[in-house]
């Protein structure tokens, strides 16, 4: 997970937070968990060869891979950053290192940091680590997992410590975030769905923790209620290095969602990284490289049915529009640099560019993800998938200025059907990095 919101907690929040986390820590008598009773270690613990082989593909799902593994680094030893609102997480080393990983670990204290958050330690976790989506594992693939770390070589690799702003490196006033946001129980099948159903939204709820990016957040981090896979900001990098921010669409069948996704355009996407209605690029590289294109076709297909199922969930209230000028403006840009591969209609043509009519990165309430793909352009993966006859996106940062790119996306957000907001100077200005001021841009 990459994500704990955009907006920094106000001091009233923040106030509020501690108080909670005061009344619970006196309520438990202590800040931090006390650690459980001596058990068996990965050292110490009889090796299971089957039951480790599910565990990796379970761990696959979960694409624990990903979110554990730095630039460069060892698979699973840890050291990826991740910065939030709230200050710079570090993952951690999760092999089986006695010193530096979880190696000493009991099967209670790796179950205790997956359901609640609270480390060998007894120190509560920063939910970072998407364990509010993993306590719904159910105890049969948690032990499974726990076979699968058991078996992978022990990588002695110490993470950097984390560097969280003053009050959020209190780690006790996480007890009063859980005790307010924290669902605990293990994934409960609906009796009223098909079995295919109920295993696509165990996958989806609790091991691909899809909700933990696609979800927006209130100003304590934590998802909005009633709104989850509505869409969602994180930081990640972008082409250029930098971290920025990116927004992860509407996933439900919303009009700026997916809903006209059909269940084999999902499946495709998830397994091969393309449909007719997009390809992959930025943090779906990794989750689709990492994860999904491993799962089973039967898995897939179940997550599609889940996904096929949800309700429209569409942003609250009417987004700002943009002035008639801007978007004339914004329909001259897009002729000249857009419209031979994705076409006016905005439907894209099959073999040069993808459908932008429908398409819920450019209809998502914030347009961050769109403003990276106009900037530095998609980044797709290399060398997998084979993208087929699309051409790469050229990068528009050296070709248009702050106000052509804020124009270019509010015709396309406000075109075609869409209904989503203006997009200003002040958001390219977020997203882009710093350019040549005597650029002239394509209009002056």
């Amino acid at each position: 997970m990459k994500n704990l919101g955009t907006l920094k907690l106000s001091a009233i929040a923040a106030v509020a937070l501690a108080l909670v986390g005061l009344v619970t820590l006196i309520a438990i008598g202590g800040a931090s968990a006390k650690r459980g009773a001596p058990g068996e270690t990965m050292a110490t613990m009889a090796f299971d060869q089957a039951l480790a082989e599910r565990g990796a593909y379970l761990a696959t799902a979960a694409n624990c891979v990903s979110c554990h593994t730095a630039p460069g680094g060892e698979a699973f030893a840890g050291g990826l950053s991740f910065e939030t609102p709230f200050g710079l997480v570090y993952s951690t080393n999760i092999t089986p290192d006695e010193a530096t990983g979880i190696g000493s670990w009991t099967y209670e204290a790796f179950e205790r940091s997956m359901r609640k958050g609270i480390g060998d330690g007894g120190e509560h976790l920063y939910p970072v680590f998407p364990y509010t989506s993993f306590a719904k594992i159910t105890p049969e693939d948690m032990k499974a997992l726990f076979a699968y770390f058991q078996s992978l070589d022990p990588v002695e690799s110490r993470p950097l410590s984390n560097d969280m702003q003053f009050p959020f490196d209190q780690r006790w006033m996480l007890g009063g975030w859980k005790l307010l946001f924290m669902e605990g129980g293990t994934y409960e099948p609906d009796m009223a769905q098909t079995e295919k159903w109920n295993r696509g939204a165990y996958l989806t709820q609790a091991l691909a923790h899809c909700a933990a990016c696609h979800s927006p957040r209130n100003s304590f981090g934590a998802k909005k209620a009633g709104q989850e896979l509505s869409g969602g900001i994180y930081m990640d990098k972008v082409p250029s290095g930098d971290n920025r921010k990116w927004s992860a669409p509407n996933l439900t069948s919303a009009q700026s969602g997916i809903g006209h996704w059909t269940a084999e355009e999902l499946v495709a996407y998830l397994k091969v990284g393309k449909n007719t209605h997009a390809a992959m690029f930025g943090p779906m590289n990794e989750v689709i490289g990492n994860s999904t294109r491993y799962l089973t076709t039967t898995d897939l297909e179940a997550m599609a049915t889940y996904f096929k199922s949800l309700p429209p969930v569409a942003a609250a209230a009417r987004a700002q529009q943009a002035s008639a000028d801007k978007l004339g403006r914004g329909q001259t840009i897009y002729n000249i640099h857009c419209g031979t591969c994705h076409m006016p209609t905005g439907l894209g043509a099959p073999e040069t560019g993808a459908t932008l009519a429908g398409s819920p990165i450019v209809q998502a309430e914030d347009p961050a993800s769109l403003l990276n793909v106009i900037i530095y352009g998609p980044e797709l993966p290399d060398p997998w998938p084979p993208i087929g006859d699309w051409g790469q996106m050229p990068s528009f940062n050296d070709t248009l200025k702050d106000d052509e790119i804020a124009a270019l996306a509010s015709y396309m957000r406000q075109e075609w059907g869409h209904q989503a907001g203006e997009v200003t100077i002040e958001h390219v200005e977020v997203q882009r990095p710093p350019y040549d001021t005597d650029f002239q841009g394509l209009t002056e």
